[in-house]
């Protein structure tokens, strides 16, 4: 077999991502019919900025979630003769197969590396961004809403938390030395019972009058939020659903505890200027209580400053992401993690571009989309 030309390398990475082209097609159709009905998502097709970004998050979303019908090769297998092949290059003995973006320096398929690459980096930011807001919420709501001693405490804590430069305390909270204390894990005991604290305010708030209804609610928010607490936190769950490995939860509650501060700060700030508003009042004046004001007055009212926040902080999230895979403190060595990757490729860059921009052009074009999205639904929340 000859290797490939340019444009036949193009095509074939094209044809590759024919599921996702046909799955973003059909998300865009549905979406622009029903736009009227879809409330901010809806509006964000009339902003083109907020549209390419919708487009690119999209691909990334749609590769991640197709990887197995997209990707060539297995990421991790290592063929005889392959290292540092050039793109298009012809498979050893495997008729009718290349590597459509080269070998790296263990000879594995660099497309297929750079395709699962997506799976694990939306695996974490999305996940840890919404437990980080989590945190942030159910902090920050009271913190604005009473203000006072409690709130002159957690700001406190969050300043000192931000006092501390990102990058240095991501890289102090996962090297294996800190893990090996089981700080990690004291961590995760405490951030994640964030979530279950969250939606038992947001029930017991809302249906405190309807005792039946309050009990199923509570009940199954207690069941399913104690059973993945105990696996997700610490490896307890006796079904097996739900576990996270150690590495992965060491990077997992690095994110959440980095990120809750500046959260917190947000939903403090937006709590102090909301609560004097005129529905505040009335709710008071119907004697409803704190929680279901701050809930269900409150954060409803901010949701634009927040979703556009939570754009934006699973695009930081990425770069973090990518910055500790570069320096080694990523998954696994051998995972086909981004970050990992371009380090990776790094090292014979002069020599070999090839395994390193892939993976490279992959995390721009997500935070781009992320950060255009982000500016999309603030243009259209600023309108409503």
């Amino acid at each position: 077999m000859d290797r490939l030309t340019a444009l036949e390398i193009f095509t074939r990475i094209l044809t590759q991502f024919t599921p996702v082209w046909i799955g973003l097609l059909l998300i865009l159709v549905v979406s622009f019919v029903f736009r009227r009905k879809l409330g901010l998502y809806g509006k964000l097709f009339g902003s083109s900025i907020g549209t390419v970004g919708l487009i690119l998050v999209l691909f990334w979303i749609l590769t991640a979630l197709l990887a197995d019908m997209i990707a060539t090769m297995d990421p991790l297998t290592q063929i005889s003769g392959m290292k540092n092949k050039k793109p298009g290059w012809p498979v050893s003995g495997m008729e009718g197969q290349w590597y459509l973006l080269g070998g790296d320096n263990l000879a594995r398929d660099v497309f297929s590396r750079m395709v699962y690459g997506s799976q694990i980096v939306l695996a974490i930011a999305p996940a840890a961004t919404i437990f980080a807001f989590m945190v942030g919420i159910t902090l920050g709501l009271p913190a604005g809403y009473y203000g006072g001693k409690f709130d002159t405490m957690l700001s406190f804590l969050a300043n000192l938390v931000l006092a501390f430069p990102v990058i240095l305390l991501f890289f102090l909270l996962v090297t294996p030395e800190i893990r090996e204390t089981g700080v990690p894990l004291v961590m995760a005991g405490v951030l994640f019972l964030f979530p279950i604290l969250f939606f038992m305010m947001l029930f017991y708030s809302r249906f405190k009058e309807q005792t039946t209804k309050l009990y199923i609610t509570l009940g199954i928010t207690l069941v399913l939020g104690l059973w993945a607490y105990s696996g997700l936190a610490f490896n307890k769950d006796p079904l097996g659903v739900f576990y996270m490995d150690p590495n992965l939860l060491n990077i997992f509650v690095s994110v959440v505890f980095v990120n809750s501060p500046t959260v917190f700060r947000i939903v403090r700030g937006l709590a102090i200027d909301i609560k004097t508003r005129d529905y505040v009042a009335a709710a008071q004046t119907r004697g409803e209580s704190p929680w279901y004001i701050m809930l269900w007055e409150v954060l409803p009212n901010a949701r634009g400053p927040l979703i556009v926040d939570f754009c934006l902080r699973i695009g930081y999230t990425t770069i973090l992401l990518g910055t500790l895979g570069f320096f080694g403190l990523g998954v696994t060595p051998e995972s086909p993690d981004w970050g990992m990757t371009i380090n990776e490729g790094r090292k014979l860059l002069a020599v070999y571009p090839h395994p390193a921009l892939p993976p490279t052009i992959a995390l721009m074009t997500l935070v781009l989309g992320l950060n255009l999205l982000a500016d999309g639904l603030r243009e259209e929340s600023l309108r409503d």
